[in-house]
C-alpha cells in the first residue's frame, strides 16, 4: 500500500473512531449534569408551585391559551381537543384554539367537538387559513393574531393533556419575568405497542430525563419540544426574537434558539408529563425522524453563527450549543462505520492489531456503553424501574439502523432551507394497536438499508473467528438496517380502509387522563408531581 493511502486510511480510522466517542463521552457528561441538579430544582419547582396555589386567588390566575395544530388528524382530532378543553383552570380564563388546516373529514369532526364543548361552556374556536403556508409554524403564527392568552399551550395531535397540566405549570412562570417557556416531560400511550415503540420510548425518556434536564438546569442552551409545554406570548412577539418563522422545518428549535439569543430563559419540568402517541412502524418512524434530522441541521446552519457571535453566552455555553444542534450529524459517520469501519484497520495493519488500534477500540467501546448508560439512568428516574436488556437492545438495533435515514437527512438539511412539514401519521392507539388511514411517507433509501444491512452481516461471518464477541456491533447493524429496508420496502397490496373516526367518549378520555382535578387553593400533600 503506497504512503498516501495508509495515511488516508488512518486518518479515516481516527475520524470514525473519534467522532462517535465524543459524542458517547459526552453523554457522560449530560448525566452528571442532569443528576447534580435534579432534586434541587425538583423541590424548587414544588415549592413554587404550592406557593403559587396557596397565594394566587381564582380570578388573578393569567390568560391561557391552548392551540391545537391539526392537518387530517382523523383518528385523533376529538381526542385532543376534548383533553384539552376540560384541563381544569379557572373558568373563562382559558381559550381553546383549534388552528385547523385539515382537507378531509378531520374538519366535520373538527366542528362538531367544538360546537358540542361551546354548548357546554368551554371556550374553543376553530381557527382556518386560506393556504398551508409554512405549515405548522404559519398556523401557529397565524393563530397568535387572535390568541386572548398572556400564555399560549401548545399541543400536537396525538398528545393528551391531563386536566392538572395548565395548574401545574403556569405556576413555574412566577419564577421570572424573564422566562419564555415552561416546557414538559412527554410520556407514552402506546410503549410496548411494537419493537419500534418500546425502542423509541426508552430514548424519548433519556432525551428527558438527561439531555433536556442537563441543559436547562445548568444554563445551557435548550430546546422546546414543539408540544406539552407553554410560552410567555409576548416572548414569542419580541421583536429581537421575530416570532415563528417556515424557513426550517423544526419551528420549535429555531424559535427556541432566538428567544435565548435574546436573553429570555427556559424552564424545563421533568415532573409534569403529558402522555402522547409514539410513531408504531417503520415508515413513521423514519417520517418523524427525517424531518427532526433535517430540521435540526437547518437550525444549526441558520443559527451557529449567531451562537458564537453572541456576548451573552458563555464559552461554555457555545460549545454545548454547538454539540446540541449538531448531534444529528453522527449518523453519517455512523453509515462509514457500517461500509468501511472493519476493513480500515485490516488495511491498515492486516491480519494483527497493534496495541495502539487496541487502546482506541477499548475507548471506543466504553464511549458506546454510554448511550446504554443514560437509557437505564432515564428509565430510572422516570419510573423507578430498569428497563430490560431486551428493551435496550431494541433500541440499539432502532438507532442502528436510522443510520441511513438519517444521515441523508443530515445532508439535505445542510443544503436545503425550508421544506415540506410532512407530520407523522397517528392510530389513535392507547397500547392496544391501531391503523391509522394516512400514509407515511415512504424512503426510497430501502434498498441501500438491505444491502448495506447484507454487507455488515456478511463481514460479521468472515471475520467472527478473529474478532468474536467483538464483531457483535456489526451483527446489531445488521440486524437494524435489514429491519428498517424491510419495513420500509414498497407494498403493492390494496390499500386499507379509510380511517374511521375514533368518537373517544369523555369516560375513555378521563381514562388517559392521568392527574385528579386540581384546584388553585389545594395543598401538595403529597404532591402529585412525584407521582409522575
Amino acid at each position: 500500500m503506497s504512503q498516501f493511502v495508509e495515511v488516508v486510511c488512518l486518518v479515516l480510522f481516527l475520524l470514525l473512531i473519534a467522532l462517535p466517542s465524543f459524542y458517547g463521552f459526552h453523554m457522560y457528561l449530560l448525566m452528571y449534569l442532569a443528576h447534580r441538579r435534579r432534586a434541587a430544582v425538583g423541590a424548587l419547582q414544588r415549592a413554587t408551585i404550592e406557593h403559587y396555589w396557596r397565594t394566587t386567588p381564582e380570578d388573578q390566575w393569567p390568560r391561557v391559551t391552548t392551540q391545537i395544530p391539526l392537518y387530517n388528524e382523523l383518528a385523533v382530532a376529538r381526542r385532543v381537543i376534548e383533553a384539552a378543553a376540560r384541563m381544569d383552570y379557572p373558568r373563562g380564563r382559558h381559550q381553546i384554539q383549534v388552528l385547523d388546516d385539515s382537507t378531509d373529514e378531520t374538519r366535520q369532526v373538527v366542528d362538531q367537538v367544538a360546537a358540542e364543548l361551546c354548548a357546554q361552556g368551554y371556550d374553543v374556536k376553530v381557527v382556518r387559513r386560506p393556504t398551508r403556508e409554512h405549515y405548522k409554524a404559519g398556523a401557529l403564527a397565524h393563530g397568535l393574531k387572535t390568541a386572548s392568552g398572556e400564555f399560549v399551550a401548545i399541543f400536537d395531535a396525538d398528545f393528551v393533556p391531563d386536566r392538572g397540566f395548565l395548574r401545574r405549570l403556569i405556576p413555574l412562570f412566577s419564577l421570572g419575568d424573564d422566562i419564555c417557556v415552561v416546557q414538559g416531560r412527554w410520556g407514552h400511550l402506546n410503549a410496548d405497542e411494537s419493537w419500534v415503540t418500546e425502542g423509541l420510548s426508552l430514548g424519548l425518556d433519556m432525551h428527558f430525563a438527561i439531555e433536556q434536564g442537563a441543559r436547562n438546569w445548568n444554563g445551557l442552551l435548550m430546546n422546546f419540544n414543539g408540544t406539552a409545554g407553554i410560552w410567555r406570548k409576548a416572548a414569542i412577539e419580541d421583536p429581537r426574537v421575530g416570532g415563528w418563522s417556515g424557513d426550517t422545518i423544526t419551528e420549535d428549535l429555531d424559535l427556541s434558539y432566538r428567544a435565548q439569543l435574546a436573553g429570555w430563559r427556559m424552564v424545563f419540568c421533568l415532573d409534569e408529563m403529558c402522555p402522547a402517541e409514539i410513531p408504531a412502524d417503520v415508515n413513521a418512524l423514519k417520517t418523524q425522524q427525517r424531518r427532526w434530522a433535517v430540521g435540526i441541521m437547518q437550525v444549526a446552519r441558520k443559527l451557529l453563527p449567531a451562537v458564537w457571535r453572541s456576548e451573552r453566552l458563555s464559552l461554555w455555553q457555545k460549545l454545548q450549543a454547538t454539540v446540541h444542534l449538531t448531534q444529528y450529524a453522527i449518523a453519517v459517520p455512523m453509515i462509514l462505520v457500517a461500509l468501511v469501519g472493519r476493513l480500515l484497520p485490516l488495511a491498515l495493519t492486516g491480519d494483527r492489531w497493534p496495541e495502539w488500534i487496541q487502546w482506541l477500540c477499548m475507548a471506543f467501546l466504553l464511549a458506546a456503553v454510554a448511550p446504554c448508560a443514560a437509557y437505564m439512568n432515564a428509565r430510572y428516574v422516570v419510573n423507578g424501574k430498569l428497563p430490560g436488556p431486551l428493551r435496550i437492545l431494541k433500541l440499539m438495533v432502532l438507532g442502528l439502523g436510522l443510520c441511513v435515514n438519517n444521515g441523508v437527512a443530515v445532508l439535505v438539511g445542510l443544503v436545503q432551507k425550508g421544506g415540506e412539514f410532512v407530520r407523522t401519521p397517528k392510530s389513535g392507539s392507547t397500547g392496544r394497536g391501531g391503523r391509522s388511514g394516512y400514509a407515511s411517507l415512504r424512503s426510497n433509501l430501502w434498498l441501500f438499508e438491505l444491502l448495506l444491512g447484507l454487507w455488515c452481516l456478511a463481514q460479521f461471518i468472515y471475520f467472527l473467528p478473529q474478532d468474536g464477541p467483538g464483531g457483535l456491533f456489526l451483527l446489531l447493524y445488521a440486524t437494524g438496517l435489514l429491519l428498517m429496508g424491510w419495513g420500509s420496502r414498497p407494498r403493492f397490496d390494496r390499500p386499507g380502509p379509510v380511517c374511521k373516526v375514533r368518537n373517544v367518549p369523555s369516560a375513555a378520555v378521563r381514562q388517559l387522563q392521568h392527574s385528579t382535578p386540581v384546584g388553585a387553593r389545594d395543598v401538595l400533600a403529597p404532591s402529585p408531581l412525584a407521582s409522575h
